[in-house]
């Protein structure tokens, strides 16, 4: 999120943040969650079930058709919609919250308050994340007949609630949280970026939003794709008798079992194809919404 809403200026309600991050959640949902089904179905996939990226695509369409690549998309639209609006309304919130506190006389938030709030959104909006994304990714490794066991994002929460109350939905918490601290890449570089295009591009703001937002996810999602591998392992795990007690297990399974550093990495290449569409589309819908509730 550019900074030029934190300008005197620009300083109106301090919540527009989370409306805005509506668009960005609707927008994000449509464009990438074909790309999300693949990632999560190579990073979660027995061994030898599909060769790769192309080949898991090819075997979804020949097997589920194109439906097979939206499994599991109910959820998280209404997840993402809730998850944007929290992540980017509290990132929006934390910058005016910490200039205000201890930078009131710069005009634009230094990296180290920027960073700051960049933590601080990730690990809120993971309180909402890890139940969306735990029905998102257990609906998403339904192969067919024989590995379905919910029949949608409704059945499977509360198939999930009445085996364990709120414990499954959050056995992913801790790790969605290491994985959102990864957040200093993504808004950083963000930052660093939309800088960048302003000063030496003649890019109009939605454009330079667009570059921006496809350029930061990038950056981000190449420091943070290991700690998704191993959230997306424990969030899929068996409910009944769950092999990984702890997060260490879980590494130390992908390591052995998986390929050594190679497993970490598993589905990366769909997730990078998903990530800057997605992810720019989504932040200039998000921007372009600020601007507009900004001049109204």
């Amino acid at each position: 999120m550019s900074q030029d809403h934190l300008d005197p200026e620009n300083r109106e309600s301090k919540y527009i943040g989370f409306v805005a991050g509506c668009f960005s959640g609707i927008t994000k949902n449509f464009v990438g969650h074909p790309f999300d089904t693949v990632k999560v179905r190579l990073q979660t996939a027995e061994p030898g079930r599909f060769s790769g990226p192309l080949n898991c695509c090819v075997m979804t369409l020949k097997n589920e058709g194109l439906f097979g690549f939206f499994k599991g998309a109910l959820a998280p639209m209404y997840g993402w919609l809730i998850m944007d609006s929290v992540m980017l309304g509290s990132l929006h919130l934390y910058k005016q919250l910490i200039k205000d506190r201890f930078y009131p006389e710069e005009k634009k938030l230094p990296m180290p308050g920027l960073l700051v709030a960049a933590v601080g959104s990730g690990w809120t909006v993971s309180f909402v994340a890890a139940p969306v994304e735990t029905i998102k990714a257990r609906l998403q490794v339904q192969y067919d007949a024989k590995s379905k066991v919910f029949d949608g994002p409704t059945d499977c929460l509360i198939k999930l609630l009445r085996y364990d109350g709120l414990k499954t939905l959050y056995r992913g918490l801790i790790p969605t949280m290491i994985f959102r601290t990864n957040f200093v890449f993504w808004w950083g570089s963000y930052d660093l970026i939309t800088d960048a295009l302003d000063r030496y591009t003649t890019l109009s703001k939605p454009a330079v939003n667009f570059w921006a937002g496809g350029l930061g996810a990038s950056v981000f999602w190449t420091f943070a794709y290991p700690a998704d591998v191993i959230k997306q392992t424990i969030m899929t795990d068996n409910v009944a008798k769950p092999r990984f007690r702890t997060y260490s297990q879980a590494v130390r399974y992908i390591y052995t079992e998986r390929g050594g550093m190679k497993g970490f990495f598993r589905g990366y290449i769909p997730t990078m194809l998903r990530s800057f569409p997605a992810n720019a589309s989504a932040l200039a819908a998000f921007e372009f919404a600020m601007r507009l509730m900004h001049t109204h």
